[in-house]
């Protein structure tokens, strides 16, 4: 069914505002993301500024903002939540025109909400936040901040202190992905189609992802000007446990598996993310062997690319350069992508079984696979 102009753009996005971490130690996790990832402090919140319940930091670099939150007391939704997940993703939050409206057009659609419409203000202005339910314990956040002009938000300081490492090149988030349960991927694919607009992009069935272990399935949903891009994974059978199948078992539900952010030079990135202790899934040399016969020419030197275990991938509009980390909690959960992206507007399905094959050598290590 073709959609009309009326409802077409009913949840206009102006990108990601922030992801918000649930974390058992927001000051050591900041420190963490500072030192490996090049953030730079930008904001806080909790008692000093009259929040008793919980601590945030809020780091920034370019247009990427996290924020880092972690409870200051044991019988609270943030402490059940990091009891049960680890430290990982709560909140998605998105960059509204209108928040009372994006809560509005989206729980009449059936949307369970999570925050009601709410207007808070201090002497810079105002900011208007509401929020829905997605997949397990996670949220969107739909923020509104055309009349604010302070820091971050009301009840949030301006952070700064002398530790500065320098940035490392990330730019701005280009997707974030979500693992969700058993024969639950069409689900959420309806729920983003029907409640939030979006289009199905992309489809990756369990033939073109899968190895001689493991299987997933995978669609990719985004709005319609592109800026806010979410695939979902669900698990298929497989003669072994799937990465999917294992991130479900430590994080005991649903919930976001990786954030991709893009660089404009990711060899330079890498090699300072690696310089600064940042661990990265290990590809086989002999990818490398016929890179440019499977992908054809490329800008870049192959020799560099090698070294660090940067894959590439290439779609009709251009290529992609892509790597992914190793799980950034004690749990196998949540891990970071950093993509470059050279024209090519895909994800890379040319390197799954690549990529697939090397989380599994992971898994085999752990004695989850």
């Amino acid at each position: 069914m073709e959609s009309t102009p009326n409802d077409q753009d009913f949840l206009p996005l102006l990108g990601t505002d922030y992801v918000e971490f649930y974390v058992g130690n927001a000051k050591q996790a900041a420190h963490y993301y500072k030192t490996a990832f090049g953030y730079q402090d930008f904001a806080y919140s909790g008692p000093e500024t009259g929040d008793k319940e919980k601590v945030s930091y809020v780091l920034m670099q370019d247009k990427v903002r996290l924020i880092l939150t972690t409870p200051l007391h044991p019988s609270s939704v943030i402490a059940d939540h990091v009891h049960t997940h680890g430290d990982g993703v709560k909140a998605i939050a998105l960059n509204v025109n209108d928040a009372y409206d994006a809560f509005e057009q989206t729980v009449k659609r059936g949307a369970k909400p999570y925050m009601q419409p709410k207007t808070m203000q201090d002497e810079h202005g105002e900011i208007k936040m509401s929020g829905i339910h997605i997949y397990g314990d996670t949220v969107h956040l739909f923020i509104e901040r055309k009349n604010y002009k302070g820091v971050f938000m009301p009840g949030f300081r301006k952070h700064e202190s002398n530790y500065k490492p320098s940035a490392v090149g990330l730019k701005y988030i280009d997707h974030c992905v979500g693992n969700v349960g058993w024969n639950q991927m069409n689900t959420w694919v309806r729920f983003y189609e029907e409640v939030m607009g979006f289009k199905n992009i992309l489809t990756f069935d369990d033939k073109q992802i899968s190895t001689e272990y493991s299987a997933l399935m995978s669609k990719v949903m985004s709005n319609g000007n592109g800026f806010v891009k979410f695939p979902i994974n669900e698990p298929a059978e497989g003669k072994k446990k799937s990465q999917v199948e294992e991130y479900l078992d430590f994080y005991k539900d649903a919930g976001v598996q990786h954030i991709a952010i893009a660089t404009d030079n990711i060899v330079d990135t890498v090699t300072q993310l690696s310089g600064r202790g940042v661990e990265f899934l290990n590809i086989p040399s002999t990818y490398y062997d016929d890179l440019l016969d499977r992908i054809g020419p490329i800008d870049e030197d192959v020799a560099p690319l090698k070294k660090l275990g940067i894959l590439v991938d290439r779609d009709d509009e251009g290529y992609l350069l892509q790597i992914f980390t190793k799980p950034e909690e004690d749990r196998p959960t949540l891990f970071f992508e950093i993509i470059q992206r050279k024209g090519a507007q895909s994800f890379g399905v040319g390197n799954f079984k690549s990529l697939f094959e090397a989380i599994e050598r992971e898994q085999e290590n752990r004695g989850t696979l």
